[in-house]
């Protein structure tokens, strides 16, 4: 008799612990009766019906991540290896969400295998309607296309899409090196086409400072020969007023006004002698080219003397 009581109080503790459920923080519970779903258990302590209640699964409404590593195949028979990362969550906490995550699959190795087939055929899919010189640009293009196909699909499921980050995309290794080559090729032609702008600019501007230093020089001398005129001109005018003043004192004095005349044919043959390049000097030293001379120069001087007056 005391081991059949003993017997119902150690039958009766277990029943009142196993009334009493504890749900760890980020998952869920799926109460059922009779293999029926009943209800789900939010984290914290929670009471069950002892024997009749049986937590089916517990599910974790954390995001999970997952690697995947596959192969497709362009439209021009290229082959792509993909790494990408798989960030995924369950939808929300409804209770039809949390029914579909609890009964759609036998277990989550299932599951696993469903979501990763799915998401590589969508990207296979795509990537066969592409060539291969446009896979490497379309990596936005193809995260964005898997979203758009694949998203209806795991929302039945009771899951969400998080993200899809393609952290790798490579090829063949002669398609690699045949690309490696297009790279460096086209990096060349853009630097020829950089050093032949340089090239071109600095001969551009080589040629305005040439031609800005051409006309500054010839400005200069132009200036400086109109300079020169007006010098000259002012020393013709001061001895042409120095000639007119001496021959009119002269001529006020009687004398023979063709002593100045004389004196600058001597003065001449000086300044000849002094500053000539040669050894040499030829003159008519006869006596009727001196009064040829003479008469010139006397022609020239009245001629100027009456214009004065005049």
């Amino acid at each position: 008799m005391n081991y059949f009581l003993y017997f119902l109080l150690f039958f009766a503790l277990v029943v009142v612990l196993s009334s009493f459920v504890t749900v760890r923080q980020g998952t869920i519970a799926v109460v059922t009766i009779f293999g029926k779903y009943q209800r789900q258990l939010r984290p914290g302590l929670n009471f069950k019906v002892p024997l009749i209640e049986v937590i089916h699964s517990r599910i974790s409404i954390q995001n999970r991540s997952v690697e995947l590593s596959f192969q497709a195949v362009t439209q021009d028979q290229a082959n792509v290896y993909f790494k990408a990362m798989l960030l995924y969550s369950v939808l929300n906490h409804d209770e039809e969400t949390i029914k579909n995550v609890a009964f759609k699959f036998v277990d989550s190795t299932n599951l696993m295998q469903a979501l990763i087939r799915t998401i590589e055929g969508s990207i296979r899919a795509y990537v066969a309607t592409q060539k291969q010189a446009n896979v490497l640009a379309q990596r936005n293009e193809i995260v964005e296309h898997v979203k758009q196909q694949i998203d209806k699909v795991l929302e039945s499921w009771g899951y969400h899409l998080q993200d899809l980050q393609l952290n790798d995309i490579t090829f063949d290794e002669e398609i690699m090196r045949s690309m490696s080559r297009v790279v460096a090729s086209n990096n060349l032609k853009a630097a020829a086409e950089n050093e032949g702008q340089a090239l071109l600019i600095t001969k551009t501007k080589g040629a305005e400072a040439d031609g800005n230093a051409i006309k500054i020089a010839a400005a200069a001398e132009r200036e400086a020969a109109q300079l020169r005129g007006q010098g000259i001109a002012l020393f013709r005018a001061e001895v042409a007023h120095g000639m007119t003043k001496a021959a009119q004192e002269m001529e006020q004095a009687n004398l023979d006004i063709s002593v100045i005349l004389f004196t600058m044919w001597t003065e001449s043959i000086k300044h000849f002698a002094e500053n000539s390049q040669g050894n040499t000097i030829f003159l008519d030293g006869s006596t009727d080219a001196m009064n040829k001379t003479m008469k010139e120069l006397m022609s020239v001087q009245m001629q100027k003397l009456s214009d004065q007056k005049g």
